[in-house]
Protein backbone atom coordinates (compact mmCIF):
# COMPACT_ATOMS: atom_id res chain seq x y z
CA UNK A 1 0.00 0.00 0.00
CA UNK A 2 2.90 2.41 1.10
CA UNK A 3 4.32 1.83 -2.14
CA UNK A 4 1.39 1.96 -4.23
CA UNK A 5 0.79 5.54 -2.51
CA UNK A 6 4.26 6.46 -3.22
CA UNK A 7 4.34 5.18 -6.98
CA UNK A 8 1.38 7.95 -7.60
CA UNK A 9 3.06 10.63 -5.47
CA UNK A 10 6.00 9.83 -7.99
CA UNK A 11 3.66 10.18 -11.00
CA UNK A 12 2.01 13.08 -10.00
CA UNK A 13 5.31 14.93 -9.38
CA UNK A 14 6.39 13.90 -12.83
CA UNK A 15 3.46 15.01 -14.27
CA UNK A 16 3.24 18.37 -12.59
CA UNK A 17 7.18 19.16 -13.54
CA UNK A 18 5.75 17.82 -17.35
CA UNK A 19 3.32 20.95 -17.27
CA UNK A 20 6.05 23.13 -15.92
CA UNK A 21 8.38 22.35 -18.54
CA UNK A 22 5.66 22.06 -21.35
CA UNK A 23 4.58 25.97 -20.60
CA UNK A 24 7.76 27.39 -20.21
CA UNK A 25 9.09 25.44 -23.67
CA UNK A 26 5.56 26.80 -24.83
CA UNK A 27 6.78 30.28 -23.70
CA UNK A 28 10.21 30.21 -25.58
CA UNK A 29 8.25 29.06 -28.47
CA UNK A 30 5.97 31.69 -28.75
CA UNK A 31 8.97 34.16 -27.96
CA UNK A 32 10.87 33.36 -30.62
CA UNK A 33 7.62 32.99 -33.08
CA UNK A 34 7.26 36.60 -32.01
CA UNK A 35 10.54 37.72 -32.57
CA UNK A 36 10.34 36.09 -36.02
CA UNK A 37 7.84 37.77 -37.42
CA UNK A 38 9.04 41.22 -36.09
CA UNK A 39 12.05 41.04 -37.86
CA UNK A 40 10.18 39.98 -41.09
CA UNK A 41 8.21 42.98 -40.73
CA UNK A 42 11.64 45.28 -40.55
CA UNK A 43 12.74 43.55 -43.24
CA UNK A 44 9.79 44.53 -44.98
CA UNK A 45 9.88 48.14 -44.17
CA UNK A 46 13.20 48.27 -45.17
CA UNK A 47 12.03 47.23 -48.51
CA UNK A 48 9.09 49.20 -48.81
CA UNK A 49 10.90 52.38 -47.84
CA UNK A 50 14.02 51.09 -50.68
CA UNK A 51 11.01 51.07 -53.58
CA UNK A 52 9.79 54.26 -52.31
CA UNK A 53 12.62 55.92 -52.28
CA UNK A 54 13.54 54.76 -55.88
CA UNK A 55 10.30 57.08 -57.60
CA UNK A 56 10.61 60.88 -58.21
CA UNK A 57 11.57 63.65 -55.63
CA UNK A 58 7.74 64.68 -54.25
CA UNK A 59 5.72 65.51 -51.49
CA UNK A 60 3.90 62.02 -51.03
CA UNK A 61 7.20 60.16 -51.75
CA UNK A 62 8.87 61.62 -48.88
CA UNK A 63 5.97 61.65 -46.21
CA UNK A 64 5.39 58.42 -47.27
CA UNK A 65 8.96 57.10 -46.56
CA UNK A 66 8.64 58.90 -43.09
CA UNK A 67 5.85 56.73 -42.11
CA UNK A 68 7.71 53.85 -43.54
CA UNK A 69 10.72 55.22 -41.66
CA UNK A 70 8.60 55.22 -38.47
CA UNK A 71 6.63 52.25 -38.79
CA UNK A 72 10.24 50.47 -39.08
CA UNK A 73 11.60 52.14 -36.04
CA UNK A 74 7.92 51.08 -33.99
CA UNK A 75 8.74 47.52 -34.93
CA UNK A 76 12.19 47.59 -34.23
CA UNK A 77 11.43 48.58 -30.34
CA UNK A 78 8.79 45.62 -30.58
CA UNK A 79 12.07 43.66 -31.37
CA UNK A 80 14.15 45.19 -28.63
CA UNK A 81 11.60 44.44 -26.08
CA UNK A 82 11.18 40.73 -26.95
CA UNK A 83 14.70 40.33 -27.28
CA UNK A 84 15.28 42.19 -23.46
CA UNK A 85 12.59 39.59 -22.20
CA UNK A 86 14.55 36.69 -23.47
CA UNK A 87 17.53 37.44 -22.46
CA UNK A 88 16.50 38.52 -19.24
CA UNK A 89 15.10 34.88 -18.87
CA UNK A 90 19.10 33.62 -19.94
CA UNK A 91 20.02 35.66 -17.22
CA UNK A 92 17.88 34.01 -14.64
CA UNK A 93 18.64 30.88 -16.32
CA UNK A 94 22.47 31.54 -15.66
CA UNK A 95 22.13 32.75 -11.66
CA UNK A 96 20.17 29.54 -10.81
CA UNK A 97 23.11 27.76 -12.68
CA UNK A 98 25.94 29.89 -11.09
CA UNK A 99 23.73 29.25 -7.48
CA UNK A 100 24.05 25.62 -8.13
CA UNK A 101 27.82 25.51 -9.29
CA UNK A 102 28.65 27.15 -6.11
CA UNK A 103 26.79 24.84 -3.99
CA UNK A 104 28.55 22.07 -5.82
CA UNK A 105 31.84 24.20 -5.11
CA UNK A 106 30.83 23.89 -1.21
CA UNK A 107 29.52 20.40 -1.06
CA UNK A 108 33.33 19.25 -2.80
CA UNK A 109 35.45 21.71 -0.85
CA UNK A 110 33.59 19.90 2.21
CA UNK A 111 34.47 16.44 1.54
CA UNK A 112 38.00 17.58 0.35
CA UNK A 113 38.55 19.02 3.67
CA UNK A 114 37.46 15.50 5.50
CA UNK A 115 39.31 13.48 3.12
CA UNK A 116 42.25 15.86 3.87
CA UNK A 117 41.77 15.46 7.65
CA UNK A 118 41.53 11.55 7.54
CA UNK A 119 44.60 11.75 5.01
CA UNK A 120 46.43 13.79 7.85
CA UNK A 121 45.55 11.54 10.61
CA UNK A 122 46.92 8.29 8.10
CA UNK A 123 50.08 10.44 7.12
CA UNK A 124 51.57 10.45 10.86
CA UNK A 125 51.88 6.83 11.19
CA UNK A 126 54.77 4.96 9.55
CA UNK A 127 54.84 1.81 8.00
CA UNK A 128 56.18 0.46 11.08
CA UNK A 129 53.57 1.93 13.73
CA UNK A 130 50.98 -0.02 10.61
CA UNK A 131 52.60 -2.94 11.38
CA UNK A 132 52.94 -3.08 14.80
CA UNK A 133 49.28 -2.17 15.51
CA UNK A 134 47.78 -4.56 12.85
CA UNK A 135 47.75 -7.70 14.83
CA UNK A 136 47.48 -9.71 11.66
CA UNK A 137 48.96 -9.63 8.61
CA UNK A 138 45.79 -9.22 6.46
CA UNK A 139 45.00 -6.14 8.80
CA UNK A 140 48.04 -4.54 7.84
CA UNK A 141 47.41 -4.77 3.96
CA UNK A 142 43.97 -3.32 4.39
CA UNK A 143 45.20 -0.61 6.54
CA UNK A 144 47.78 0.04 3.75
CA UNK A 145 44.57 0.47 1.59
CA UNK A 146 42.77 2.05 2.92
CA UNK A 147 45.46 4.98 3.16
CA UNK A 148 45.61 4.18 -0.64
CA UNK A 149 42.28 4.69 -0.96
CA UNK A 150 41.88 8.08 0.55
CA UNK A 151 45.01 9.02 -1.61
CA UNK A 152 42.64 8.56 -4.47
CA UNK A 153 39.76 10.06 -2.97
CA UNK A 154 41.98 12.82 -2.41
CA UNK A 155 43.19 13.44 -6.33
CA UNK A 156 39.81 12.60 -7.40
CA UNK A 157 38.66 15.53 -4.94
CA UNK A 158 40.89 17.96 -6.15
CA UNK A 159 39.98 16.97 -10.15
CA UNK A 160 35.96 17.76 -9.15
CA UNK A 161 36.63 21.15 -7.75
CA UNK A 162 38.91 22.24 -10.57
CA UNK A 163 36.13 21.13 -13.09
CA UNK A 164 33.64 22.45 -10.98
CA UNK A 165 36.04 25.99 -11.14
CA UNK A 166 35.86 25.92 -14.48
CA UNK A 167 31.94 25.04 -14.99
CA UNK A 168 31.60 28.19 -13.03
CA UNK A 169 33.49 30.60 -14.44
CA UNK A 170 32.84 29.63 -18.04
CA UNK A 171 28.98 30.42 -16.91
CA UNK A 172 29.64 34.09 -15.12
CA UNK A 173 31.71 34.59 -18.95
CA UNK A 174 28.25 33.64 -20.31
CA UNK A 175 26.56 36.04 -18.06
CA UNK A 176 28.36 39.23 -18.31
CA UNK A 177 28.22 38.84 -22.13
CA UNK A 178 24.27 38.43 -22.08
CA UNK A 179 24.25 41.46 -19.56
CA UNK A 180 26.50 43.23 -22.09
CA UNK A 181 23.92 42.20 -24.87
CA UNK A 182 21.02 43.40 -22.62
CA UNK A 183 22.71 47.04 -21.92
CA UNK A 184 23.48 47.06 -25.73
CA UNK A 185 19.63 46.44 -26.53
CA UNK A 186 18.27 48.91 -24.01
CA UNK A 187 20.32 51.71 -25.48
CA UNK A 188 19.28 50.98 -29.00
CA UNK A 189 15.99 50.70 -27.67
CA UNK A 190 16.47 54.63 -26.73
CA UNK A 191 17.85 54.90 -30.26
CA UNK A 192 15.13 53.90 -31.94
CA UNK A 193 12.84 56.18 -29.80
CA UNK A 194 14.54 58.91 -30.66
CA UNK A 195 14.40 58.00 -34.66
CA UNK A 196 10.61 57.71 -34.02
CA UNK A 197 10.59 61.15 -32.41
CA UNK A 198 13.10 62.98 -34.75
CA UNK A 199 11.22 61.54 -38.01
CA UNK A 200 7.54 62.21 -36.26
CA UNK A 201 8.88 65.91 -35.76
CA UNK A 202 10.50 65.60 -39.88
CA UNK A 203 7.06 64.78 -40.87
CA UNK A 204 4.85 67.28 -38.92
CA UNK A 205 7.90 70.76 -39.86
CA UNK A 206 7.07 69.28 -43.68
CA UNK A 207 3.90 68.85 -43.78
CA UNK A 208 3.73 72.22 -41.80
CA UNK A 209 5.83 74.03 -44.02
CA UNK A 210 4.73 73.17 -47.75
CA UNK A 211 1.20 73.14 -46.00
CA UNK A 212 0.47 69.80 -48.26
CA UNK A 213 1.22 71.27 -51.51
CA UNK A 214 3.39 70.26 -54.16
CA UNK A 215 4.49 73.17 -55.85
CA UNK A 216 5.57 74.86 -52.50
CA UNK A 217 7.49 71.63 -51.82
CA UNK A 218 9.41 72.06 -55.13
CA UNK A 219 10.49 75.42 -54.27
CA UNK A 220 12.05 74.25 -51.10
CA UNK A 221 13.95 71.30 -52.89
CA UNK A 222 15.30 73.94 -55.22
CA UNK A 223 16.73 75.94 -52.56
CA UNK A 224 20.47 74.10 -52.84
CA UNK A 225 22.38 76.93 -51.83
CA UNK A 226 21.25 77.75 -48.53
CA UNK A 227 21.03 74.48 -47.99
CA UNK A 228 24.07 73.13 -48.87
CA UNK A 229 25.73 76.38 -46.19
CA UNK A 230 24.28 75.31 -43.14
CA UNK A 231 25.14 71.53 -43.56
CA UNK A 232 29.05 72.85 -44.19
CA UNK A 233 28.37 75.46 -40.97
CA UNK A 234 26.91 72.60 -38.75
CA UNK A 235 29.37 71.53 -36.55
CA UNK A 236 30.24 67.50 -36.81
CA UNK A 237 30.73 66.37 -33.17
CA UNK A 238 33.81 64.05 -32.73
CA UNK A 239 34.58 62.05 -29.77
CA UNK A 240 37.99 63.24 -27.93
CA UNK A 241 38.71 65.40 -30.10
CA UNK A 242 37.79 69.09 -31.52
CA UNK A 243 34.48 69.14 -33.60
CA UNK A 244 35.00 70.08 -37.10
CA UNK A 245 31.83 71.05 -39.34
CA UNK A 246 30.51 68.60 -42.06
CA UNK A 247 32.21 70.21 -44.71
CA UNK A 248 35.67 69.25 -42.85
CA UNK A 249 34.24 65.59 -41.95
CA UNK A 250 33.40 65.19 -45.47
CA UNK A 251 36.68 66.24 -46.88
CA UNK A 252 38.15 63.91 -44.67
CA UNK A 253 36.09 61.12 -45.73
CA UNK A 254 36.66 61.78 -49.90
CA UNK A 255 40.64 61.27 -48.71
CA UNK A 256 40.24 58.06 -47.30
CA UNK A 257 37.40 57.17 -49.99
CA UNK A 258 40.53 57.96 -52.84
CA UNK A 259 42.63 55.76 -50.35
CA UNK A 260 40.36 52.92 -49.94
CA UNK A 261 37.15 52.82 -51.69
CA UNK A 262 35.22 53.16 -48.63
CA UNK A 263 31.93 55.24 -49.31
CA UNK A 264 32.11 58.88 -47.60
CA UNK A 265 28.89 58.71 -46.31
CA UNK A 266 29.64 55.49 -44.54
CA UNK A 267 32.28 56.25 -43.05
CA UNK A 268 30.75 59.57 -41.46
CA UNK A 269 27.58 57.16 -40.48
CA UNK A 270 30.36 54.99 -38.30
CA UNK A 271 32.39 58.08 -37.02
CA UNK A 272 29.01 59.77 -36.22
CA UNK A 273 27.91 56.35 -34.04
CA UNK A 274 31.51 55.35 -32.89
CA UNK A 275 31.35 58.99 -31.08
CA UNK A 276 28.06 58.95 -29.60
CA UNK A 277 27.33 55.59 -28.66
CA UNK A 278 28.21 54.62 -25.03
CA UNK A 279 28.37 56.88 -21.76
CA UNK A 280 31.24 58.92 -20.56
CA UNK A 281 33.26 58.07 -23.74
CA UNK A 282 35.93 60.17 -23.36
CA UNK A 283 36.07 60.65 -19.43
CA UNK A 284 38.49 57.94 -18.17
CA UNK A 285 41.83 57.21 -17.19
CA UNK A 286 44.29 55.05 -18.71
CA UNK A 287 46.12 53.63 -15.50
CA UNK A 288 42.08 52.81 -14.35
CA UNK A 289 40.18 52.07 -17.48
CA UNK A 290 42.29 50.77 -19.39
CA UNK A 291 43.79 47.18 -19.79
CA UNK A 292 46.38 47.01 -18.07
CA UNK A 293 48.73 44.32 -19.62
CA UNK A 294 47.16 44.58 -23.29
CA UNK A 295 46.47 48.23 -23.68
CA UNK A 296 48.95 50.26 -20.90
CA UNK A 297 52.24 49.68 -22.28
CA UNK A 298 51.31 50.22 -26.11
CA UNK A 299 49.37 53.27 -24.37
CA UNK A 300 52.11 55.08 -22.75
CA UNK A 301 54.08 54.32 -26.47
CA UNK A 302 51.64 56.20 -28.79
CA UNK A 303 51.79 58.97 -26.42
CA UNK A 304 55.38 59.20 -25.59
CA UNK A 305 56.02 59.17 -29.69
CA UNK A 306 53.51 61.81 -30.14
CA UNK A 307 54.78 64.10 -27.13
CA UNK A 308 51.88 63.47 -25.27
CA UNK A 309 51.25 63.15 -21.80
CA UNK A 310 49.40 59.97 -21.75
CA UNK A 311 47.50 61.37 -18.09
CA UNK A 312 46.08 64.53 -20.31
CA UNK A 313 44.71 62.33 -22.85
CA UNK A 314 40.95 61.25 -23.00
CA UNK A 315 39.82 57.75 -23.10
CA UNK A 316 36.61 56.09 -23.19
CA UNK A 317 35.39 54.87 -19.56
CA UNK A 318 35.48 51.28 -18.55
CA UNK A 319 32.11 49.34 -18.11
CA UNK A 320 30.90 46.77 -15.87
CA UNK A 321 31.38 44.13 -18.93
CA UNK A 322 35.04 45.13 -19.52
CA UNK A 323 37.78 47.14 -20.06
CA UNK A 324 37.39 51.11 -21.87
CA UNK A 325 40.66 52.91 -23.15
CA UNK A 326 39.08 53.62 -26.95
CA UNK A 327 41.09 56.56 -28.41
CA UNK A 328 40.00 59.35 -30.53
CA UNK A 329 37.06 60.15 -32.98
CA UNK A 330 37.39 56.65 -34.37
CA UNK A 331 37.52 54.74 -31.08
CA UNK A 332 40.80 52.81 -30.97
CA UNK A 333 41.98 50.57 -28.14
CA UNK A 334 45.68 51.19 -28.53
CA UNK A 335 46.56 47.31 -29.21
CA UNK A 336 44.34 47.67 -32.43
CA UNK A 337 45.69 51.17 -33.34
CA UNK A 338 49.15 50.12 -33.31
CA UNK A 339 48.48 47.71 -36.31
CA UNK A 340 47.51 50.49 -39.04
CA UNK A 341 49.96 53.13 -37.98
CA UNK A 342 52.37 52.23 -40.48
CA UNK A 343 49.51 52.50 -43.20
CA UNK A 344 47.99 55.51 -41.67
CA UNK A 345 51.45 57.19 -41.68
CA UNK A 346 52.18 55.90 -45.15
CA UNK A 347 48.29 57.57 -46.54
CA UNK A 348 48.39 60.32 -44.59
CA UNK A 349 51.99 61.61 -44.07
CA UNK A 350 51.59 61.55 -40.42
CA UNK A 351 54.91 60.24 -38.81
CA UNK A 352 53.37 58.92 -35.84
CA UNK A 353 49.68 59.28 -36.91
CA UNK A 354 47.57 60.56 -34.30
CA UNK A 355 44.60 58.69 -32.83
CA UNK A 356 42.60 61.70 -31.42
CA UNK A 357 43.40 63.80 -35.03
CA UNK A 358 40.67 63.44 -37.07
CA UNK A 359 42.47 62.88 -40.18
CA UNK A 360 44.36 60.04 -39.06
CA UNK A 361 41.10 58.95 -37.09
CA UNK A 362 39.58 58.82 -40.62
CA UNK A 363 41.92 57.02 -42.60
CA UNK A 364 42.62 54.20 -39.63
CA UNK A 365 38.74 53.80 -39.71
CA UNK A 366 38.48 53.15 -43.44
CA UNK A 367 41.58 51.08 -43.32
CA UNK A 368 39.88 48.51 -40.51
CA UNK A 369 35.95 49.26 -42.76
CA UNK A 370 37.81 47.73 -45.75
CA UNK A 371 40.01 44.28 -44.11
CA UNK A 372 36.68 43.87 -42.49
CA UNK A 373 35.26 43.55 -46.58
CA UNK A 374 33.03 46.75 -46.74
CA UNK A 375 32.41 47.08 -50.75
CA UNK A 376 31.60 50.64 -51.50
CA UNK A 377 27.43 50.90 -52.34
CA UNK A 378 27.09 47.52 -51.03
CA UNK A 379 24.88 47.53 -48.04
CA UNK A 380 25.33 44.14 -47.07
CA UNK A 381 29.17 44.52 -47.26
CA UNK A 382 28.95 47.46 -45.21
CA UNK A 383 26.72 45.98 -42.71
CA UNK A 384 28.90 43.26 -42.03
CA UNK A 385 32.73 45.81 -41.92
CA UNK A 386 30.59 47.80 -38.93
CA UNK A 387 29.19 44.68 -37.06
CA UNK A 388 32.92 43.81 -37.24
CA UNK A 389 34.06 47.02 -35.99
CA UNK A 390 31.82 47.09 -32.84
CA UNK A 391 32.32 43.33 -32.18
CA UNK A 392 34.91 41.09 -34.44
CA UNK A 393 33.93 39.56 -37.39
CA UNK A 394 33.38 36.16 -35.28
CA UNK A 395 30.03 38.21 -33.58
CA UNK A 396 29.11 39.67 -37.11
CA UNK A 397 25.71 37.89 -37.36
CA UNK A 398 24.91 38.26 -33.13
CA UNK A 399 21.54 39.56 -33.81
CA UNK A 400 21.72 41.12 -30.51
CA UNK A 401 24.12 43.75 -31.47
CA UNK A 402 22.36 44.08 -35.26
CA UNK A 403 21.09 47.68 -34.19
CA UNK A 404 25.10 48.92 -34.42
CA UNK A 405 25.13 48.24 -38.36
CA UNK A 406 21.59 49.42 -38.67
CA UNK A 407 22.23 53.01 -37.37
CA UNK A 408 25.51 52.94 -39.27
CA UNK A 409 23.80 52.62 -42.35
CA UNK A 410 20.75 54.84 -41.10
CA UNK A 411 23.51 57.83 -40.81
CA UNK A 412 25.38 56.69 -43.86
CA UNK A 413 21.73 57.47 -45.76
CA UNK A 414 21.35 61.07 -43.93
CA UNK A 415 24.53 61.63 -44.75
CA UNK A 416 24.66 60.62 -48.42
CA UNK A 417 21.28 62.85 -49.26
CA UNK A 418 23.00 65.88 -47.49
CA UNK A 419 26.35 64.86 -49.68
CA UNK A 420 24.05 65.27 -53.03
CA UNK A 421 23.44 69.25 -51.71
CA UNK A 422 26.90 69.33 -51.02
CA UNK A 423 27.49 68.57 -54.69
CA UNK A 424 24.74 70.62 -56.33
CA UNK A 425 22.78 66.92 -57.61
Amino acid sequence: MKRTIAFFVFLSFLTFSHNVVFAQLKTKAQLEAELKDLEAQIEQHKKNIAETQKQGASLSRDISVLNQQIKQSQAQIKLHEATIVKLDDNISEKDKTIGMLNDKMSREKDSLAQIMRKSLFLDNYSLLDFSLQSQTLSNFFADSDAFLSLQRALNQSFAQIRSTEDDLNKVKTELIDTKFEEVSIKNAKLLEKKKVETNQKAKTTLLVETKGQEAVYKKLLTDKEKQAAQIRAALFELSGAKSINFGQAYDLAVKAQQATGIRPAFLLGLITVESNLGQNVGKGTWTVDMHPTRDQPVFKTICAQLGLNPDDMPVSKKQWYGYGGAMGPAQFIPSTWVLYQSRVAKITGNNPPNPWAPSDAFMAAALYLTDSGAVSGNRTSEHRAAMCYLAGCGNAKKASLQFYGNDVLSYADKYEAQIKILQGN
